[in-house]
């Protein structure tokens, strides 16, 4: 079907009856879990032999300036602040802000292309890091058994396993289920790091001072070029971030903002500066400062609340990678995938299977291959960096063309943002012997796979309509001599409203009649969210009971077909009988061969996908007593 992209859309749909501070307890359990569980494995990391660093009293002070500040001015002024106003209708993440950022070029130019290029490889990217996530964050709740009891440190990775097992076999329940039970976990989480950040600062009261920004810079100037690397191990701090930013169709941005602002944010800064004064009292607890914070007698609790809370982080990348998927999936970039709504009050809340149990399968082998949380940081931030280097890009063009009077302050510190990115760039690039090849390898497969279904619609359509004849002038000589007219009405599927489906033509060859009624219907995906009301269905008669009909969906509604015709009659259009409407589709059977156009590999590897793709019948939820479908061969 076609995937014509448009420009005009409504505001999201809200969500219903749930409450502010629901959402708020939802947006804690969900969203933030992946950047809440960072202090597991941040300063750890930054004292590893990876960055041979010695934990003094200036380093340590200058480790932790790096992470307060990059909260600030990554997560806190860039996402939750300025990026979370690009909003595309309510909706988030980078496919949501590439579709904004393509609205302000001319449709088809190369720049409009550009965008379309760096926004899908931005999503390739955030899957690629998103798969780690889960590996490293309950890799190292569970680590905490070394620190309790060293005999159990055999049973660390297949207790991950199974703890990853249960979470994706949850996810079928639904984000809001989820939220529900996780928020308040998660609550108690935030409220435990702040308790015992304040304690270990008590201590060492000194270690305040790291909010001064004079220790970040003292760091780089005493470590002189190379100090830029330690941003690979300070990324970590601020993953999490793109998640907050991909979520926020789930809950909102204004429960999102509040819970960052006056929760996640000053328990986490609270966490990491008590690590950081427990390290300056005693320099050989860096070699697990989280663990070793927590009283003695409070440990093996700890390690379940921690374990609790990592599967929480988890989610946070799952209910993001859905939204991508779904989003990718109506601007025609993915295969169709079963989706499942998950809550009658927010729509935005979905299951996808195959996306659940793909990310189950990568997921559990990284955690069999790489064994534990430090290895795996090796591999994390390469990927999610790539992707905020694309966000800051993308977020200058829809301030620049979208926010006139704002743009006079947000486009100077999206330069403030992009040397922040490229220096993450350049640091996690570092790590790409080490472990970071995996997410960059993954980003590209899928970037890859992304691109060539993109294409492959492309040139199939092509084809499709190579030697096409056109409807206003067919159906004139169709009527010359018109054949047998049976009741009913058929609609056929057809991608160009302008040319005369091939159902259409195999019906004739075969049947050797027509219905009573005929429509010829195309069905449009927009670039916004969710279509209006008034511009969802178009009707236009062209004669003799034959009627072009156009129904248009958002990118992220799950299309209805049927119930968009039964909808009709209501804005004065044709009524449609479901018990006498039936329903022509032409499903190819795509052929590579080698020809201009794409590789041939690729030409094979869009056939693979094509024909494993769930059918557009089905995803239209088209009704399968209903359907007729004639085949058709195409080579490409």
């Amino acid at each position: 079907m076609s995937t014509h992209s448009t420009s005009t859309g409504r505001p999201g749909t809200g969500h219903g009856s749930v409450g502010l501070a629901g959402l708020v307890v939802g947006a804690i359990g969900v969203v933030f879990g992946d950047i809440g569980t960072s202090p597991l494995y941040t300063l750890k990391e930054a004292f590893s032999s990876h960055y041979d660093l010695v934990a003094n009293h200036d380093t340590v002070l200058g480790i932790l300036s790096l992470v307060f500040w990059a909260l600030m001015l990554v997560v806190t002024l860039k996402y939750v602040t300025i990026i979370m106003r690009a909003d595309n209708e309510g909706e988030g993440g980078i496919m949501a802000l590439m579709a904004l950022a393509q609205r302000t070029l001319p449709k088809g130019s190369r720049s409009a292309y550009g965008v379309g290029i760096l926004g899908v490889f931005g999503a390739a990217l955030f899957f690629g890091d998103g798969v780690i996530t889960p590996a490293i964050s309950v890799l190292s709740a569970l680590e905490g058994l070394e620190v309790v009891a060293p005999e159990l440190d055999r049973w660390v990775v297949p207790m991950t396993v199974l703890v990853l097992l249960a979470l994706f076999a949850t996810q079928r329940f639904g984000t809001e289920k989820v939220g529900k039970v996780f928020g308040p976990i998660t609550g108690l989480w935030f409220v435990v790091l702040a308790v015992l950040g304040v304690a270990n600062i008590l201590h060492e009261p000194e270690v305040l001072y790291a909010i001064n920004p004079w220790w970040a810079v003292n760091f780089f100037a005493t470590h002189s070029w190379h100090g830029v690397f330690i941003l690979g191990a300070v990324v970590l701090a601020v993953t999490g971030g793109e998640a907050i930013y991909t979520d926020m169709g789930h809950f909102g941005a204004r429960p999102i903002r509040y819970a960052w602002y006056w929760f996640v944010l000053p328990a986490l800064m609270l966490n990491y500066l008590g690590q950081g004064a427990l390290v300056l009292e005693d320099p050989t607890a860096i070699r697990n400062p989280f663990y070793i914070g927590v009283p003695e007698w409070a440990r093996m609790p700890m390690v379940v609340l921690a374990t609790a809370a990592t599967v929480i982080a988890s989610q946070a990348v799952i209910t993001g990678a859905f939204s991508v998927t779904r989003q990718a999936m109506q601007l025609g970039y993915i295969p169709r995938m079963s989706i499942k709504h998950t809550s009658r009050d927010t729509i935005g809340q979905i299951y996808i299977p195959g996306v659940n149990w793909a990310m189950a399968v990568v997921v559990i082998l990284l955690v069999v291959s790489f064994g534990s949380s430090s290895n795996l940081a090796t591999a994390y931030g390469i990927s999610v960096s790539g992707t905020m280097l694309i966000d800051t890009l993308l977020l200058a063009l829809v301030a620049r063309a979208l926010w006139p009077n704002w743009r006079w302050w947000v486009l100077p510190l999206c330069l403030v943002f992009l040397v922040g990115d490229i220096a993450f760039v350049i640091a996690n690039g570092a790590k790409i012997l080490q472990g970071g090849w995996f997410p960059l390898a993954v980003g590209i497969v899928l970037f890859t796979l992304l691109r060539t279904w993109r294409r492959g619609r492309e040139l199939l359509r092509e084809e499709m309509q190579k030697g096409g004849i056109q409807l206003d002038s067919f159906l004139p000589g169709l009527m010359l001599a018109p054949p047998v007219r049976v009741p009913g009405t058929a609609v056929f599927l057809a991608s160009d409203p302008n040319l005369v489906p091939h159902a259409l033509m195999h019906n004739l060859k075969h049947n050797k009649v027509l219905h009573e009624r005929n429509v010829f219907l195309t069905v449009e995906t927009l670039a916004v969210p969710y279509a209006p009301k008034e511009k969802r269905l178009q009707i236009a008669g062209i004669g003799d009971d034959f009627y072009r009909v156009l129904v248009r969906f958002g990118f992220m509604e799950t299309p209805d077909v049927p119930l968009a015709l039964m909808r009709s009659c209501d804005a004065g259009g044709i009524h449609f009988d479901p018990m006498d409407t039936t329903y022509f589709a032409s499903r190819e059977t795509v052929v590579a061969i080698a020809r201009r156009g794409m590789p041939v590999w690729r030409d094979r590897l869009f056939a693979l996908m094509h024909r494993n793709a769930a059918p557009a019948t089905g995803f239209f939820r088209i009704p399968g007593n209903r359907l007729v479908e004639l085949g058709a061969q195409v080579e490409i």
